[in-house]
This record gives C-alpha cells, sequence and structure tokens, in this order.
C-alpha cells in the first residue's frame, strides 16, 4: 500500500464524470502523489465507481488513493485511506473500523484541535483554507502562512495546506512547515491538468530545496 502523505494532494469531484478521470490520470502521469476522492451531492453508487476507478488509476503508479468523509467507501474499493472534515465521524472510531493500516487524515485550524486529532490517531492534517477560495462555501477565515505555521508546530505529523493554493503561494506555505498542498480547480478544472501539476510539483520542489525549509516530505 502507498504511505504518500506529503507533497501534492489533487481533490477531484466524483460528480466529473469522464473528464474527472481524463483529469486524475493526467495529474497521476504527471507524478502528483496523492489523489482525493470527494462527493459532492452524487448517490453513493456512484461515488463508489468513481473512487474504484480513481483508485485503479493511482494503484499502478504508486500513488495514494483517499476517500473524502466517507470510510465505507474507501474500504469498499481498497483505497488507501480516508480524509475526515470536522463534522465527520471522529478519528477514534474510523480508526476502530478501518484498522491500524488505513491512512487517516483528520481537518484542523488551531494547534488544540491538531494535538487531538493526533492523539486519536490521525496520520497526517489537512489545514485551511490558508487563503480565500471560492471553491467551497461557508468556510471560515484565512488562516494565512501563519496559521499554518501554528498548527505545524503544534504535531509531528505532516500538515497539508489547503484553499486558495497557488504555485506562487507554495513557497510561503512550505516555510511555514506544511508538508505539501492540496488543489481543487488548480488541477481539476484545468485546461491541462498534467502542465498544471507539473507547475505546482516544480514549486513544491524548489520550495523545499530553499535552505531552512521546514516543509520536507515525510
Amino acid at each position: 500500500m502507498s504511505r504518500q502523505l506529503g507533497g501534492l494532494h489533487v481533490l477531484t469531484d466524483a460528480r466529473g464524470g469522464p473528464s474527472a478521470l481524463d483529469a486524475v490520470a493526467a495529474a497521476v502521469a504527471a507524478g502528483a502523489p496523492v489523489v482525493q476522492v470527494r462527493a459532492k451531492d452524487c448517490t453513493d453508487r456512484v461515488l463508489y465507481e468513481f473512487a474504484g476507478q480513481v483508485r485503479e488509476i493511482c494503484a499502478p503508479a504508486g500513488a495514494t488513493c483517499l476517500v473524502n468523509d466517507r470510510v465505507d467507501v474507501a474500504l469498499a474499493v481498497g483505497a488507501d485511506g480516508t480524509h475526515l472534515g470536522a463534522t465527520d465521524l471522529p478519528v477514534a472510531a474510523v480508526r476502530r473500523v478501518a484498522g491500524p493500516g488505513h491512512l487517516i487524515g483528520g481537518t484542523a485550524r488551531d494547534p488544540e484541535r491538531a494535538r487531538l486529532l493526533v492523539a486519536e490517531g490521525a496520520d497526517y492534517l489537512g489545514v485551511g483554507p490558508a487563503w480565500p477560495t471560492t471553491t467551497k462555501t461557508g468556510l471560515p477565515d484565512a488562516l494565512g502562512p501563519a496559521g499554518i505555521r501554528a498548527v505545524a508546530e503544534a504535531v509531528a505529523v505532516p500538515v497539508v495546506a489547503i484553499g486558495g493554493v497557488t504555485a506562487g503561494r507554495i513557497a510561503e506555505l512550505v516555510a511555514a512547515g506544511a508538508a505539501g498542498v492540496a488543489v481543487v480547480g488548480a488541477v481539476s478544472a484545468a485546461a491541462d491538468p498534467g502542465a498544471a501539476t507539473t507547475e505546482l510539483l516544480r514549486a513544491l520542489a524548489a520550495a523545499r530545496a530553499r535552505p531552512g525549509s521546514r516543509g520536507a516530505a515525510p
């Protein structure tokens, strides 16, 4: 099973159909280490079938396949793990269901919550929004690099920053301690998802190569 958690997380919506799968294939071919499958207003069957197809794309390339929110679907398709939002099942409960080999991500905005999630068994944390974003409505205020740093300094697991991430902003996030970044439209909605992935990966590599970088891959 793949165990990659740092680097680039490409989020894709199960509603996207064949074009979404094409974007996943292009991103993985370009070297994206992690793909997260989201369920937004689609049926369980659609999510299950889409997640299974994403896993089939990820597996030969050694890319990690995660399913957001739904541990049942993640286990059903043999995904590597589940990413849990603030209103999903507790990390400890998912760990009991999924077992020790299943990767579990938690969502945190402050050091206290971050430490609690890690104590419950989270393998990594998604933290954001780093900057304002239009991808998802109803989000809290943006944390900025300082907010990402506060969480990263509080825990030993990889922190993945999400929200308004662009190639030009990655250096700030890595300097703040992020082990990776998560993007939605920057890849999935790009005219050339492969080229967009390459640009983001190059920005990550350049940021990590800077002296004193705290965002080295785990």
